[in-house]
């Protein structure tokens, strides 16, 4: 099968975005026919195109109902893409089950005289540079990456029917997909042996594990327990929506509560509680959940322990005729919660047996991650909600989801946000899990300004740390970066280039410098940002400008612009001046020599500096008498980096031949809150200590500089009060990098 044609006649027309590319880390499925050449030989062409038809149709229905996209068809096999243009932090756990279920289709679906066909399948996780308009128009070379040939070696080593994981998939659906590590296996141009993983199958879901102290969330527990206290005490019942991003401790927090609040008022309170797994194989299996916990069913339990569970749940609450012909509905939703009619018949049973439950006992029913279910999990809340309201029962319903869940909440709905921890309480978490660990807990001031505030990222970044990371240059965890990329995914074009654009910014961001970066219309991004920090992603910042809400939306929002794009944005973000002050009393910390923002310098407007020291027509006075051919007396002018904070560095201990006299000595170093280099920035990039190093001393005498459009003219005022150094910037000239388009 190597002349086959696919040509796509309904091609999508979407807007230009503002960043029409992206580097991005995509999962790619390879799919391939087994033995394709000699059953081609052996058919005749019509059974062939037949044999053909019933392929690929069974392939891309899979792969549609799992959000892939078909990149390209090579002869019989099949590319295709998950996490292209929209990622959910999933991607690689639904190309795995794709990649499953085109093995049990397959099966399944009857083939030309009775030929069975056999499939490997190989499934890899990697960076990619996407055309993001070619993933909705279905044109080829969408993605462009080593990640591609990856996928197509591994399904060679792939038995038939089997789907073979690199490493990187493989940590990626780890507690999700069962899976066997086989040996190494040697692979063209690759050294040492590439590690391969077979999928067996999807993990049965579990509680997760929730050990230790709980450090803050005080306040949040008090209001959330005042809360069902008095839906309990009151019998009115209330719906109560715990709200925050991945990684902020939303299910721990619901796990404290299950466990604390267990009377109100001397009255016992029984919990139903579910969690609804990513892309459940029916959509009511968290219903089915619901009723397993009040049952006490295990999913190890056979029929006839089923049968008996159910029948002594229900004896209290219905009479026996109604008993009788409840639980064989029961059963049958428990067996197969796939939304039919009659799984939806035991829905309803499920609902009245719970809304018994509330008027013999106070009951919480609580799901967590409720982002992740079917509608058809909130049609049933809706209905239990509303039909407990009627009664007046005392019942609350605690829901768990992400803050861009757009279910809409009846209106007596409470909707309690989690924020990022507090530093003294994110440093108490780093203290317990690195101990926990084994780690130093000096590395508390390495990890404390890449957390963030939230729970989720320290706990990966001490796995990081646990699994062999270097504690000096710390790259950001897999966890991590997929659940940030997936936040960032759920904005639209114009809110995630505004985004972008902004994380290669250092410092605070001011609408201007985006406008700037993006080529719009002055005041053209300012409702995109509002709108940004009504999501919680930027900060308002008492000063004219915004900071990033956790560094690693910095950092990704950054990497996901192409290389020659992050420069142009660079370039012209750099006509915005600024000033940015640092005391000369610390050292700068490693983190920002390794590219992290270990402390936010404090940005001052130029206009403000001025009105408060009185002496800027001085200092620009001093600049025009010393021109950029050299500086003499007290005002010394030299050319500094892009975006530099200039701090002075403390007077280091060691003896007099090792210093020379003069005045204190500046050095550049990369504005806080700067982003990591990729590594293709930090190999293009001097080394220390060699010419051209971006952190070279700044207050010797130096040979005349000329200036260029490239670069700014810096100026450091020895006249300023003690403690803080000025650092003023002239706008460069902005040249257009050719075939840009100025929206881009």
């Amino acid at each position: 099968m190597t002349t086959s044609i696919i040509v796509d006649t309904q091609r999508t027309v979407t807007p230009l975005w503002p960043v029409p590319q992206e580097r991005r880390v995509v999962t790619v499925l390879f799919a391939d026919i087994v033995g394709s050449t000699a059953l081609v030989d052996r058919l005749d062409p019509e059974d062939v195109r037949a044999l053909q038809r019933a392929y690929f149709d069974t392939v891309a229905g899979v792969l549609h109902r799992w959000h892939g996209v078909v990149e390209k068809y090579i002869g019989d096999a099949v590319m295709a893409l998950f996490g292209a243009r929209h990622s959910d932090g999933f991607d690689a756990y639904r190309a795995v089950r794709a990649g499953l279920e085109i093995q049990a289709a397959l099966d399944r679906r009857p083939m030309v005289d009775g030929i069975r066909l056999r499939v490997r399948v190989g499934v890899a996780t990697g960076e990619v540079v996407v055309d993001l308009g070619d993933v909705v128009t279905g044109g080829h070379g969408v993605a462009s990456g080593a990640v591609i040939t990856t996928a197509a070696r591994l399904q060679e080593y792939a038995a038939p029917g089997a789907v073979a994981l690199c490493a990187a998939t493989a940590r990626a659906t780890a507690g999700l997909i069962t899976q066997r590590q086989l040996t190494p296996v040697p692979v063209a141009g690759r050294v040492p042996p590439v590690p391969v993983w077979h999928a067996v199958g999807p993990v049965r879901p579990g509680a997760d594990r929730h050990d230790g102290p709980l450090i803050g969330r005080r306040r949040e527990l008090a209001t959330i327990r005042d809360q069902l206290g008095a839906a309990i005490r009151d019998r009115t019942p209330r719906w109560i929506s715990l709200v925050g991003p991945t990684g902020s401790g939303r299910s721990r927090l619901l796990h404290e509560l299950t466990r604390g609040l267990t009377t109100v008022d001397g009255l016992s309170v029984r919990w139903c509680v579910a969690t609804c797994q990513p892309y459940p194989d029916q959509v009511l299996a968290p219903v089915a959940h619901l009723l397993r916990g009040l049952a006490g069913i295990r999913h190890s339990d056979g029929p006839a322990a089923v049968h008996d569970r159910l029948v002594a749940a229900l004896t209290p609450l219905f009479p026996p005729t109604r008993v009788a012909t409840a639980v064989p509905a029961l059963q049958r939703m428990l067996t197969t919660p796939d939304g039919s009619a009659a799984a939806l018949a035991g829905a309803a049973i499920c609902r009245e047996v719970l809304l018994r439950l509330a008027a013999h006992r106070p009951l919480i029913v609580a799901v967590d991650d409720l982002d992740r279910a079917a509608p058809a999990v909130s049609r049933f809340l809706h209905a239990l909600f509303g039909a407990a309201t009627e009664r007046g029962l005392p019942l609350a319903l605690l829901t768990v989801h992400q803050p861009q869940w757009a279910d809409t909440r009846p209106g007596p709905a409470r909707q309690m946000t989690i924020g990022p921890l507090a530093t003294v309480q994110s440093g108490r978490l780093l203290r317990h899990l690195l101990t926990r660990a084994g780690q130093p807990v000096a590395l508390v001031d390495r990890l404390l300004p890449l957390v963030g505030g939230r729970p989720g990222h320290a706990t990966a970044y001490v796995t990081a740390l646990v699994n062999g990371a270097d504690p000096a240059a710390l790259p950001l965890p897999e966890a991590v970066r997929r659940a940030v990329g997936a936040e960032l995914d759920h904005l639209d074009g114009e809110r995630r280039a505004v985004l972008m654009a902004a994380g290669t910014l250092g410092g605070l961001i001011s609408g201007a410098a985006v406008d700037r970066a993006l080529g719009w219309a002055p005041g053209r991004s300012a409702p995109a940002l509002r709108t940004l920090v009504a999501a919680g992603l930027l900060l308002p910042h008492h000063v004219d400008g915004y900071a990033f809400a956790a560094p690693a939306l910095r950092q990704v929002a950054a990497e996901r612009l192409p290389r020659a794009l992050r420069a142009v944005f660079q370039r012209r973000a750099a006509g915005v001046p600024h000033l940015d002050t640092v005391h000369r009393d610390a050292d700068p910390p490693a983190g920002l020599v390794n590219g992290s923002a270990a402390r936010s310098a404090q940005i001052v407007r130029l206009d403000t500096v001025g009105a408060r020291t009185g002496r800027l027509d001085a200092v620009f006075a001093a600049l025009a008498s010393a021109g950029p051919g050299g500086a003499t007396g007290p005002t010394a002018l030299r050319r500094g980096s892009p975006t530099p904070t200039m701090a002075t560095r403390p007077a280091a201990s060691g003896t007099a031949a090792n210093r020379t006299a003069g005045p204190p000595r500046l050095r550049a170093v990369a504005s806080a809150g700067d982003v990591p280099p990729t590594p293709a920035t930090a190999a293009s990039r001097p080394a220390r200590g060699t010419g051209g190093n971006p952190f070279r001393d700044l207050g010797r005498p130096a040979a005349p500089s000329r200036p260029s459009s490239a670069g700014h003219w810096t100026l450091a005022d020895a006249g300023t009060p003690p403690g803080v150094v000025r650092a003023m910037l002239r706008p460069p000239l902005i040249r257009p990098l050719d075939g840009l388009p100025a929206s881009a």
